[in-house]
């Protein structure tokens, strides 16, 4: 019999599982043991996969990417033709994710980062690949609006992107010390009015966000 299958699903569930419970108290605070209750699996099992909570959190930290990019390459942002109304879209996409509990909608790459910069390394380097990796993908459609619609404006493609990066990553920590997302929808509504400045010409469109 082929127990690959099962063992792939076993494996799903503790990612899963580790998604909710370090978004929810943090790298540090999280046992082996509450992720094996919420996976509703055994340590036994754990161990057949990780052998560690580090290389746990590495693997959560790949799906959560994995998952994440495929949330954004559907987004409906995506069907605009104009580049800068895909960047806008991508901020009311990002507005419109903030429900749920705090959990649901914020970021493992960015909690885990500020927990685990300097004690573990590992973990450290791969939020930053994630984390990078997203501002890399942003750039792409900024480069495209820059080159239509401000080519002469002084700052790079590359920068903005990390500039939205530390307004969303930002944005995740007010809501947790607010306990509600209100002030994160705030935040990326300003960060989506600063993005119609950088690119203003008389052809350039604009439509009311969020």
């Amino acid at each position: 019999m082929d127990t690959a299958p099962l063992h792939h699903d076993s494996k799903t569930k503790f990612l899963d599982a580790a998604l909710q419970v370090i978004r929810t108290k943090g790298y540090t605070a999280t046992r082996v043991e509450d992720v094996c209750a919420v996976a509703g699996l055994t340590k036994g099992s754990f161990f057949h996969h990780f052998k560690s909570k580090e290389e746990l959190a590495l693997a959560a930290a790949d799906h959560f990417a994995a998952m994440a990019d495929q949330v954004f390459a559907s987004g409906p942002y995506q069907r605009s033709e104009d580049p800068l109304e895909r960047l806008l879209g991508y901020v009311d996409f990002r507005i419109a994710l903030l429900r749920g509990a705090l959990p649901d909608f914020t970021c493992l790459l960015g909690m885990m980062v500020q927990e685990a910069y300097d004690t573990h390394p590992a973990i450290r380097a791969t939020c930053d690949k994630h984390l990078s990796a997203h501002a890399t993908m942003l750039a792409r459609d900024i480069a495209e609006a820059k080159a239509r619609y401000a080519p002469d404006a002084p700052w790079t493609p590359e920068s903005l992107g990390v500039f939205m990066q530390t307004v969303i990553q930002g944005a995740f920590i007010l809501a947790k010390a607010k306990q509600g997302p209100e002030v994160a929808a705030e935040s990326l509504r300003h960060l989506r009015r600063y993005l119609q400045t950088q690119f203003t010409t008389q052809s350039t469109p604009h439509r009311e966000g969020a």
